[in-house]
């Protein structure tokens, strides 16, 4: 009968060893990358002000997501997200990487973005000239505030 006991104990050894071995594991933090971001070596291999968008997609392929305004700028979005047992998951870090292109598709900015504090901090702007200007879409709403003409807009002949 001696025997069987320490069969038991030995069981429940083994089943509180796994128990706790599992609220270890589980409290174990996990970090996971979402998006993606060329690497720094291909992108020192763009020249600004020479390369097209199609030699761009041949370097560091096509972007997730692309801008509406000014011919498509590109854009490439990393993300590091915290999993850390039963707490919401946390970003950690993000980055954007931010291509942008003339109307006759030349290269004409490379500019990188992180996330620091709730606030977008630029990491680094390459740019070929001095004339180039980044026209936000409310300084375009205001310029083109000016230019409606509210005879036509009425339908006033």
């Amino acid at each position: 009968m001696r025997h069987g006991k320490n069969k038991q104990a030995s069981r429940l050894v083994r089943l509180g060893a796994a128990v706790a071995l599992m609220v270890v594991a589980g409290c174990a933090e996990i970090i996971r990358n979402h998006g993606y971001i060329p690497v720094e070596e291909d992108l020192q291999s763009l020249t600004v002000g020479v390369d097209t968008r199609g030699s761009v997609e041949d370097l560091v392929g096509k972007p997730s997501s692309s801008g509406v305004l000014r011919g498509g700028d590109w854009y490439y979005v990393g993300s590091k997200i915290r999993h850390f047992a039963y707490k919401k998951p946390k970003e950690i870090d993000r980055e954007v990487l931010v291509l942008r292109f003339s109307e006759d598709e030349v290269l004409q900015n490379v500019e990188r973005f992180g996330l620091q504090d709730g606030r977008v901090i630029t990491l680094s702007r390459r740019v070929t000239e001095s004339t180039v200007r980044d026209v936000t879409f409310i300084r375009q709403i205001i310029r083109n505030f000016g230019r409606i003409d509210l005879g036509e807009a009425v339908g006033d002949s």
